[in-house]
């Protein structure tokens, strides 16, 4: 289900903004700079992000724009991207599909091996990449400093990673990633906010609010 897969392909890419990537091979400055992030980001109790998504292969002549927005807390998610919503709530992962009329209800276990769940988010980043300080860039009065990240597996999709960080809040901008097809992602954090009041059922799942509309349910 390619609706699926793009939600599951973007979840990886979230998390590799909001938590960081691998601590492999380094220079001292990059290093700090991440851990400043982490550390930033992992001090808040829940973060709320609203997202410019593009993908561009200008070799094929593909350039799709979308936006998204993201809700986490601790170990749960709220995610919805491509007119889709994904729910982690803890114990079950829930991909509810308006277009389809249809929610696959899933172990965490059970998805893609590539996915990144919110288990991992703050563990994974630990290793996988080299990386190094790059360029420095003034975006309307932001300076936005370049971390660049290359995949220590070279058979890895990404070719390179290149992680915009805000210099003077430590939150991140964007998020580069050129694939070993020349296919460009960029995401782009329109918002970024911290430790909002949640409703208390945002991670909750009515299964017979769903079942009432006529929507099919498959349990994996």
């Amino acid at each position: 289900m390619k609706t699926l897969c793009e939600i599951r392909k973007i979840v990886i890419v979230i998390a590799l903004m909001m938590f960081g990537l691998g601590y492999a091979q380094s220079s001292d400055k990059a290093k700090t700079l991440l851990d400043e992030v982490y550390n930033k980001v992992k001090s808040y109790d829940n973060i709320q992000v609203d997202f410019k998504y593009v993908l561009e292969n200008k070799a094929e002549n593909i350039k799709q724009e979308t936006r998204g927005d993201v809700t986490i807390q601790g170990e749960k998610y709220l995610f919805n991207y491509l007119g889709a919503t994904k729910i982690f709530d803890g114990n079950k992962v829930i991909t509810i599909i308006p277009e389809n009329e249809e929610v696959v209800i899933e172990s965490p276990d059970v998805e893609d091996e590539n996915t990144i769940t919110p288990s991992k988010m703050l563990t994974f980043y630990r290793q996988g990449y080299n990386y190094s300080w790059d360029v420095l860039q003034n975006v309307r009065g932001r300076q936005i400093q370049y971390i660049k990240l290359i995949p220590i597996d070279t058979e890895a999709e990404a070719k390179e990673i290149l992680l915009g960080i805000d210099a003077q809040t430590k939150h991140i901008y964007n998020l580069i990633q050129t694939g070993q097809n020349g296919t460009k992602t960029t995401i782009t954090v329109n918002s970024f906010k911290t430790n909002q009041p949640l409703s208390g059922n945002l991670f909750k799942f009515n299964a017979k609010k769903y079942e009432d509309e006529g929507y099919y349910i498959v349990k994996q």
